[in-house]
């Protein structure tokens, strides 16, 4: 048996033979690189009811001469990630494990604890979106909270997802889905997923492409069963977008999540639509407010290459050692600056949430790293890397892409504001919850 499900539903419905045969492929795929990697996150957990939990993941080996180990295989062996993502040219080869410095994680950072957070508005909300999809849509949508799915995100436009996409839904469905979201996010955070969208369509539009680039190709999962006691959460993943929200009690992991456009300013309906524009000023803040000498540790180079970022999709287990110039080295208002980078992140999850996890980033704010590559102008391209135990972001500016066409660029002529990555993890283990997760399953006596 095995932490790790194929990605599969939790419950087998009728579908349609186009969704059978794509689920039928992401499956087949997710046997080979799992059941070739052994199980080492449920070993690792150890503990009965944590084995007894993960049971209704097991799912036979499609080749029979795969045969998974029960033993933990020690620290993993994914190296950095970028921000492309996608089976094609990244997998999943090992179970999860985290972001970590050298492939070792700390102890004792993630507990379970009361944290005040108000969850049961989130908890209405998807119960509400559940109950409003049929029930095809539903099986289609809910996984087990320990599914693999959590990890199966990317923030390509031609990946295969699974899920319930919003060109599926209704209005009144649509509508189910927009309240979940606003009552997980800040204004500022459905906001920005707003906007991401919106430009992806009159991008999509501009380029005379909108089968790949709209509004609509984003989708919904939800893994296990809302609920005020038991852990659950959802994903929403789509082209620049993607959002991750673990919830245990009062707790919430709102991590790994993707926020990126191309472009990041455009026209629409008479309207300049502006995105991930708080990130790129916070950040250019936070590098000019450094001494020379303070910034001739933090610049790692001058110069920006086309793609920077180490830990996008796929890259759950990246390895990176802390670089740049340490938060002790910092003025306090430099300290407040470094601040304002995760801050345009952490904002974007509810008040109450943001307070709670930037009260835990002070806690390890003079450990925390802080990396640069490109120029330090109001324009200029660059790629900065926020990287502490509690907190992993990362700002990328990137060469124009296959949207390049919509703001009269050239696809790969050099990095440039309008085309933005960014990505907010929590390192240690932690993402998705895992942490706590791991720890419910060993301390809930209905789980022993």
């Amino acid at each position: 048996m095995t932490e790790l499900d194929t990605g599969g539903p939790t419950a087998q419905e009728p579908q349609s033979e186009a969704g059978s045969r794509a689920q039928a492929s992401r499956r087949n795929f997710m046997r080979k690189v799992f059941f070739a990697s052994g199980a080492t996150a449920v070993a690792t957990m150890g503990g009965a009811g944590a084995w007894a939990a993960m049971a209704d993941d097991a799912t036979p080996a499609a080749d029979a001469s795969a045969s998974p180990s029960a033993a933990p295989s020690g620290a993993p062996s994914g190296g950095p990630g970028g921000g492309t993502g996608g089976p094609g040219n990244q997998s999943i080869t090992e179970d999860f494990f985290g972001l970590t410095t050298d492939g070792k994680r700390i102890d004792d950072l993630f507990t379970i604890h009361s944290t005040g957070v108000k969850t049961a508005p989130v908890i209405s909300a998807a119960n509400a979106f559940l109950d409003g999809l049929t029930d095809d849509q539903k099986t289609s949508t809910q996984f087990t909270v320990h599914s693999t799915e959590w990890r199966m995100w990317s923030n390509i436009d031609s990946y295969e997802r699974q899920g319930v996409s919003l060109a599926d839904l209704s209005d009144d469905q649509k509508a189910l889905g927009t309240a979940l979201l606003k009552a997980a996010l800040s204004a500022d955070g459905v906001e920005t997923t707003e906007k991401i969208r919106r430009i992806n369509q009159a991008a999509g539009e501009a380029i005379n492409n909108t089968t790949a680039f709209n509004e609509d190709a984003y989708y919904w999962t939800v893994m296990g069963t809302p609920s005020a006691t038991e852990p659950w959460g959802f994903q929403f993943d789509g082209h620049h977008l993607v959002v991750n929200y673990f919830v245990l009690g009062d707790q919430v992991v709102m991590s790994p999540c993707f926020w990126g456009s191309e472009p990041t300013s455009m026209e629409i309906d008479g309207e300049t639509v502006t995105v991930c524009h708080e990130e790129v000023v916070a950040s250019l803040a936070f590098i000019n407010s450094l001494t020379e000498a303070q910034q001739t540790v933090a610049i790692e180079s001058s110069t920006k290459s086309n793609e920077s970022m180490k830990a996008g999709a796929f890259s759950d287990n990246a390895v990176q050692e802390y670089t740049g110039i340490r938060g002790n080295a910092l003025t306090a208002a430099q300290k407040a600056k470094l601040l304002g980078i995760v801050q345009a992140f952490v904002g974007r999850a509810k008040a109450d949430v943001a307070k709670v996890k930037l009260a835990e980033v002070r806690k390890h704010l003079g450990d925390t790293y802080v990396t640069w590559a490109g120029g330090t102008g109001d324009d200029d391209a660059f790629y900065v890397r926020v990287h502490s135990p509690v907190v992993w972001i990362e700002v990328d500016c990137q060469a124009p892409g296959p949207l390049a066409g919509a703001y009269g660029a050239a696809q790969g002529s050099g990095p440039t504001q309008k085309h933005v990555h960014s990505i907010v993890r929590t390192p240690n283990g932690n993402d998705y919850g895992k942490e706590l997760l791991r720890q419910h399953y060993l301390t809930s006596p209905h789980h022993q």
